[in-house]
């Protein structure tokens, strides 16, 4: 029981990690004034009140509590399967508290705000991926362990 503390200690830092960014974001970031940092990585501020991609960002208002209450669903049944698991799932405690973690960190921005908060902006001459942030990519990174989980587990 003990060593499967260590996740629940993964999800609350990505949590901070993700607030945290996002307020100094809020603070030291100009709304849609991109500053360069690499080439082709800006950090620009900028909100979604939609979901992935910004879709159904110009929904009028009811999207906020539609995902609210998906990000709540999906945050209470990933912490029922993270309670469940066996001792030995290292990989999928770890796949499932990113993704809870992201989950989590975007569900305070839709609570607190009404919209999430992005910063993180990576680009390719003309083309401009999607402005995200470190709750994004805790998801991505978790929902990536968790396919390589589901693979391992396949070919044990």
């Amino acid at each position: 029981m003990a060593a499967r503390r260590w996740y629940w200690w993964l999800s609350g830092s990505v949590i901070v990690l993700d607030q945290g960014t996002k307020l100094l974001a809020e603070t030291l970031l100009i709304f849609h004034q991109p500053v360069p940092v690499l080439p082709s990585f800006n950090l620009m501020l900028t909100y979604n009140t939609g979901a992935a991609f910004s879709f159904l960002d110009d929904a009028g208002g009811w999207q906020r509590w539609f995902f609210l209450g998906l990000g709540l669903l999906v945050s209470i049944g990933l912490i029922v399967w993270l309670r469940r698991l066996k001792s030995e799932d290292h990989w999928l405690a770890a796949a499932l508290a990113l993704i809870l973690a992201g989950a989590v960190g975007n569900l305070i921005d839709r609570a607190w705000f009404g919209q999430v908060i992005d910063f993180i902006q990576v680009y390719y001459d003309h083309w401009y991926f999607p402005v995200f942030n470190i709750a994004d990519i805790s998801i991505n990174i978790g929902a990536a362990l968790l396919v390589l989980d589901s693979l391992r587990r396949r070919n044990a």
